[in-house]
């Protein structure tokens, strides 16, 4: 009896065992996947390290990421902001170092989470598209995760990329419509800028000031109030995402490019034992340079969308096809190209920076 009673209590014990050993791995797994947090380390590290480097290369190079602008949406045939030197002269003549750093608060507002969630999201992107290192990260790789990491990092900062568009022009002495149609009588207008210099020559000028000196007033000029005046005069929130399809055509191979670029000039230019940093700065600056040469015409439709709602400077266009084909048509293809090398002086060190403080950064904070 008592063989057959330990015969029948035999089974019961690996049962058990199995059910225990079973909850104890749930536990397990439970508190595995609770310890592991949102964002990794690493990943904060990206990210972290991409804002700080996103800001360091604006601000390096703001005077002539305004004068671009300026370039880009000032009517045909105006030399107010013809050359570089001139201009950024007569910057500082009207509106000194504000007017240099004029939308540079906006933009680092915007460009901070923009540039890390692409080198974030360019990061992941290229652990999953090479299975975490199990295949070689190639060229065309390396372009599609980067266009990838355009797309999404301008989709979500772009209202701020517009806001600060109109921000850096309503203060600059761009002529308006009504001034260049005046232009053939015997006293020329005098052109103001729409805040700084208004104040200064009203006594002068009175009634010559144009319809942009008069259009905004102090309010406007903030990042809340040049928001709120946009979606309540041009269509809602819809209005801050104009030109948002030219612009993410345009970011697209810009981004892809400039990665890929510059990781293929590394390997060339900074191979083992010769990673100084002007060899570095070099990198970043030529990469930065071939991408926006090839890229560069998006950005001119970027920004004449975002600014086709201002009636002060008589912009109107019913989509970016339409004024890729009246910028053309009324400029030639050299329209396309306007504000390119105030631009290309500016990337050099722009980009440049971005990719040094970048390295740097994730250097410092550990991240591989």
């Amino acid at each position: 009896m008592t063989s057959q009673a330990s015969g029948r209590t035999r089974p019961a014990q690996p049962v058990e065992t199995s059910t225990s050993v079973a909850v104890a791995v749930a536990d397990e797994d439970s508190k595995m996947k609770s310890a592991v947090p949102f964002l990794s380390p690493q990943i904060t590290s990206y990210f972290v390290a991409g804002g700080v480097a996103g800001a360091a290369s604006r601000t390096v190079v703001s005077p002539l990421e305004r004068l671009k602008i300026i370039q880009q949406v000032q009517p045909q045939g105006e030399k107010q902001y013809k050359g570089v030197w001139s201009s950024l002269a007569r910057m500082w003549r009207e509106e000194g170092f504000r007017g240099f750093m004029r939308g540079n608060g906006i933009n680092c507002l915007r460009i901070v989470p923009y540039s890390a969630v692409q080198f974030t999201t360019y990061e992941q992107l290229k652990k999953w598209f090479t299975d975490y290192g199990v295949r070689q990260l190639d060229t065309p790789t390396r372009l599609i995760c980067g266009a990838l990491a355009g797309i999404t990092s301008v989709c979500t900062t772009y209202p701020l990329d517009l806001v600060r568009s109109r921000l850096s022009i309503v203060t600059a002495s761009i002529p308006t419509q009504s001034q260049l149609a005046q232009s053939t009588s015997a006293v020329k207008p005098t052109l103001v800028s729409g805040y700084h210099t208004s104040a200064r020559l009203a006594a002068a000028a009175p009634s010559q000031q144009g319809v942009v000196a008069q259009a905004f007033t102090q309010a406007d000029l903030t990042v809340w109030g040049m928001t709120r005046r946009v979606m309540r005069d041009e269509g809602g929130v819809r209005a801050l995402y104009r030109g948002l399809i030219p612009t993410a055509m345009g970011v697209a191979p810009y981004v892809g490019i400039n990665f890929a670029a510059y990781e293929a000039l590394r390997g060339m230019i900074t191979p083992p034992g010769k990673s100084s940093v002007p060899r570095k700065l070099l990198c970043g600056a030529l990469a930065g340079s071939i991408s926006q040469t090839l890229t560069y015409p998006f950005d001119v439709l970027r920004r004449k969308m975002q600014v086709t709602g201002m009636n002060e400077l008589g912009v109107k266009y019913n989509g970016a096809v339409d004024a890729m084909f009246s910028i053309v048509r009324t400029e030639g293809v050299k329209g396309l190209y306007r504000g390119l090398w105030p631009n290309l002086l500016k990337v050099a060190p722009s980009i440049a920076t971005s990719f040094f403080t970048y390295e740097l950064v994730k250097e410092l904070l550990g991240a591989s």
